[in-house]
């Protein structure tokens, strides 16, 4: 039978040991190392829905950008309710899906957030329409535009990040240097993509998520 000073004892040394030793600090996206469960791999999470959900989805609610850009009027976002997808459920950053097809009037590959200027047909409005190619691509409408990628679906912002970067890594590679980007200058490209509304509303920065040189 334990002594009452024996069950302070053991007592103390549980409270010393609470106050000093079970307590880590576990800084995002290094969870695995302690938990020892398998770390996210965004690549390979992209490589398995980009052909068989990710592009079909993308290329069949694609709204025609000429058709957008006449209806908006001017005004981006009021557009949203119609066609704009949110990064975060029903609020964030807004995004589209368009469509369209144009003569490529610059190809600006000197840094690295390359862009080339399109002269979009059908549409002669105010707005600059710019496909990005990278090798840095700005924003994450891509991630942001697809119905079954989900903020909350992620175990931390790390992942959700990285999903947009491996999104950007096969479009680099399947879409921008495949189409040989630096020598389109002058050619009629017919493309899909996504845009995110920015400040600069006379600006249309797409990511392009397919590209065909006519």
């Amino acid at each position: 039978m334990k002594t009452r000073a024996g069950i302070i004892t053991i007592l103390c040394f549980v409270m010393m040991f609470a106050l000093t030793g079970c307590v880590k600090v576990v800084q995002i996206g290094h969870e695995a190392e302690v938990t020892g469960a398998k770390s996210f791999n965004a690549a390979e999470n992209v490589e398995a829905i980009w052909e068989s959900q990710a592009l079909p989805e993308l290329k069949q609610n694609a709204v025609d950008l000429p058709q957008f850009l006449t209806e908006s009027n001017g005004k981006l976002s009021s557009l949203a309710s119609k066609y704009g997808h949110y990064s975060m459920g029903d609020k964030g950053e807004l995004s589209y899906i368009v469509k369209g097809q144009g003569k490529i009037t610059e190809v600006n590959n000197e840094k690295k957030a390359g862009y080339m200027t399109l002269q979009l047909e059908g549409y002669s409005g105010p707005e600059q329409v710019k496909l990005q190619i990278g090798s840095v691509y700005k924003g994450s409408a891509v991630r942001d535009c697809l119905s079954f990628i989900k903020y909350e679906d992620y175990t931390n912002q790390v992942d959700w990040a990285q999903v947009s970067q491996s999104i950007h890594d096969v479009i680099d590679k399947d879409v921008v240097k495949k189409a040989d980007v630096a020598n389109l200058k002058g050619k009629t490209v017919e493309f899909t993509g996504c845009f995110s509304v920015g400040s600069n509303q006379k600006e249309i920065l797409v990511t392009p998520v397919e590209m065909t040189v006519k």
